[in-house]
């Protein structure tokens, strides 16, 4: 759930390690817990915030479920400034040679949570998604990236196949990954600074970002299954981007 406070947009997170990893990292105005909940985790929850100055308050689990709009909080809510988008050149030149993930439509929360997930645990640059018709930085994100979103760079960009263009001005080559690509995403070099382009869920890639790409690959099926979930191929060809860049 997003809200507008004045000028500054706000969160409501939920969840343990979303809360946790947002302690620090973004400005909270305060943290509700269920009444009588307890454990360890939820402790350590509790200690970081008092530690911050952080107003926790305690609540019935029907007040949790009204705020957090899911009962599937964890015990804990906070609510907090939103998470900020960074500009497209800062996540291409955060470290090199680049690795970074665009997403063509990816509009599944869930599958954005986890793909922000996956790139943090990659060490990718970062990942770029569209203003129009995919998922945003919500508490539904945040929840499944479990912590990892406050660690992610992530670009917000207007028009995508601009975003490619530029990216190829800056020395990225751009893999689009699909089903029926040319080749395997085994045969790509991934030592090269570049940017992996995944396509969303059920369209795949819109047609003129696969004209964008400099090369098209696909993984290779052996089951009776069309294609992968996008977050699973994602985590599948950003680990063998990082194999082949920890090998000599």
């Amino acid at each position: 759930m997003n809200k507008q406070r004045g000028t500054h947009s706000t969160d409501v997170l939920y969840g343990i390690n979303a809360v946790k990893e947002a302690i620090g990292l973004r400005p909270v105005d305060h943290v509700l817990v269920r009444e009588g909940a307890s454990g360890n985790r939820l402790q350590e929850v509790l200690n970081e915030s008092r530690a911050r100055g952080i107003p926790v308050r305690f609540a019935p689990r029907q007040a949790l479920e009204r705020l957090a709009q899911t009962a599937h909080h964890q015990d804990v809510v906070a609510v907090c400034s939103s998470r900020a988008y960074e500009e497209l050149s800062t996540v291409v030149g955060w470290q090199s040679p680049a690795l970074l993930l665009v997403l063509d439509g990816v509009d599944d929360p869930a599958n954005l949570g986890a793909i922000v997930r996956t790139s943090v645990g990659a060490g990718a640059n970062g990942v770029v998604i569209a203003e129009r018709r995919a998922a945003g930085l919500s508490p539904a994100v945040a929840r499944t990236a479990a912590g990892a979103l406050e660690h992610a760079r992530i670009a917000r960009v207007k028009n995508l196949v601009r975003a490619l263009e530029e990216l190829k001005e800056q020395g990225l080559w751009v893999y689009g990954l699909e089903a029926r690509g040319e080749k395997s995403y085994l045969d790509l070099d991934y030592k090269l600074p570049c940017a992996l382009v995944m396509g969303g869920e059920g369209h795949g890639l819109h047609r003129l970002v696969r004209e964008a790409c400099d090369q098209l690959a696909g993984i290779p099926l052996r089951g009776q299954v069309e294609s992968l979930n996008v977050s699973v191929a994602t985590g599948i060809v950003l680990y063998e981007a990082l194999r082949q860049r920890l090998s000599p």
